[in-house]
């Protein structure tokens, strides 16, 4: 089970409440948490691949720890970046490798 989040009221709960309460909530407390559907593991891959396919590289290194947590392994995150430079770009996958190195060499 995916431990209580609170990113989205830390960092955003003044300035945006329903915002935050969708992202601490919705997302990750109902969506997440539907681990009999699709566990946390596959969600981590799913996500950080659908970040890296974004461009999304300030959210990206969040969740590339969340998929360590969840068991994605450095030969394996190895892989989905590499599967994923031949369809949505050389940079993405760069700039994703980059972020994986800080990630899976701590």
């Amino acid at each position: 089970m995916a431990k209580k989040q609170t990113a989205g009221r830390d960092n955003l709960g003044d300035f945006a409440p329903k915002f935050a309460e969708l992202n601490d909530d919705v997302l990750f407390g109902e969506v997440w948490s539907r681990e009999k559907e699709l566990n946390l593991r596959d969600r981590s891959m799913i996500t950080v691949s659908a970040l890296i396919t974004k461009g999304a590289f300030t959210q990206l290194p969040a969740h590339m720890k969340l998929a360590k947590e969840h068991g994605i392994t450095k030969d394996e995150i190895v892989e989905v970046i590499t599967q994923l430079a031949f369809y949505v770009g050389w940079p993405n996958a760069w700039s994703a490798f980059n972020i994986a190195k800080d990630i899976w060499n701590d």
